[in-house]
């Protein structure tokens, strides 16, 4: 099945036509990467497995990099931080599609580029990633495009904005910089795997998030409205992104990001989007740890931390079983 979707071949400000790099291993998913890239009016600079890519002399990088990656070999891995450092430095627009399985292992390798990370998708969850990198170039002459998608993008961008201004509120000042993939330096309390992460303590008299046990009834009970309603009235993933962290975070423990993925409660690669946004907002930090350069954790940021803490002292935790 070919794109139902046209564009004019796409151009840089010089007038310069766009250039795709296509990466798959799997033999029908890279010739859809590559047929739905060409219908989006890029030019097909090189399309490939991720070994012959890896093995063959270095190539300059597209504009726009389609990955696709069903198994995090130690070649793959290591490949995709050479492609994120790259990509990173030319401003390359990198789409990834991966599995659950291998998300956290994927996940860790880019921290530079600000990829679209997609889970498990299908043809059409591609030609939108590749429609919102046709979006983001403002020079783009679009014959059509999916009016639906650019308003869940405006609408998402516009719900993690306010969410910022209220924590912003209860807990002014939050850090400067950095995008939705950064990484954080590990505090001095990091102990990496296995061991409980220690958040840095400041002043005492502050109001200090509730028991675990208490937000984790929390969860449990919001989770309950499933059993009873259609969950997808209900889904709320900045929340419940913000009130698993907060659970985690008096535990002293990390979270990965399939996990988050998992408590956020909507698909994974919409669950991601939430997580780049929050990031890009500065409610949440990606932090690396030191001892594995191959994982990555999300946690909240220490004024989230802050605002989470001083939100349930307000309402009083004893009354958040009904929220």
């Amino acid at each position: 099945m070919q794109a139902n979707f046209s564009y004019e071949p796409v151009s840089d400000s010089s007038g310069s036509r766009l250039s795709v790099t296509v990466l798959a291993d799997r033999d029908h998913v890279r010739a859809e990467m590559r047929e739905d890239a060409l219908a989006a009016g890029f030019r097909l600079l090189e399309c490939c497995s991720l070994e012959e890519y890896a093995q063959g002399p270095l190539a300059a990088l597209g504009d726009l990099v389609l990955i696709d990656c069903g198994q995090a070999s130690a070649d793959a891995l290591a490949l995709f931080s050479r492609l994120d450092m790259r990509g990173g430095k030319a401003g390359a627009q990198m789409v990834v599609s991966t599995t659950m399985a291998a998300l956290d292992s994927v996940f860790a390798c880019f921290s530079m580029s600000s990829p679209q990370i997609l889970v498990d998708p299908g043809r059409a969850e591609r030609v939108i990633a590749i429609g919102r990198v046709l979006a983001r170039i403002s020079n783009l002459r679009l014959r059509e495009m999916g009016e639906e998608d650019r308003i869940m993008l405006l609408r998402l961008t516009e719900q993690v904005g306010r969410l910022a201004e209220r924590l912003e509120m209860l807990s002014p000042g939050q850090r400067e910089g950095g995008g939705a993939f950064r990484f954080e330096a590990p505090t001095t309390a990091w102990q990496g795997e296995g061991h409980e992460y220690e958040p840095t303590r400041k002043d005492d008299d502050r109001p200090r998030l509730p028991d675990a046990a208490v937000i984790r009834r929390l969860i449990k009970a919001r989770q309950l409205r499933a059993r009873y309603f259609d969950a997808d009235h209900f889904a709320d993933p900045a929340w419940d992104i913000l009130l698993d962290l907060a659970a985690a975070r008096a535990e002293r423990q990390q979270v990965s990001v399939t996990s988050l993925c998992i408590a956020a409660g909507v698909p994974a690669t919409t669950a991601l989007r939430w997580i780049g946004q929050m990031v890009d907002a500065d409610l949440l930090v990606r932090v690396s740890d030191p001892h594995d350069r191959r994982r990555a954790y999300i946690a909240l940021a220490d004024n989230t931390a802050d605002a989470m803490a001083r939100y349930f002292a307000e309402v009083r935790a004893g009354e958040l079983a009904v929220i």
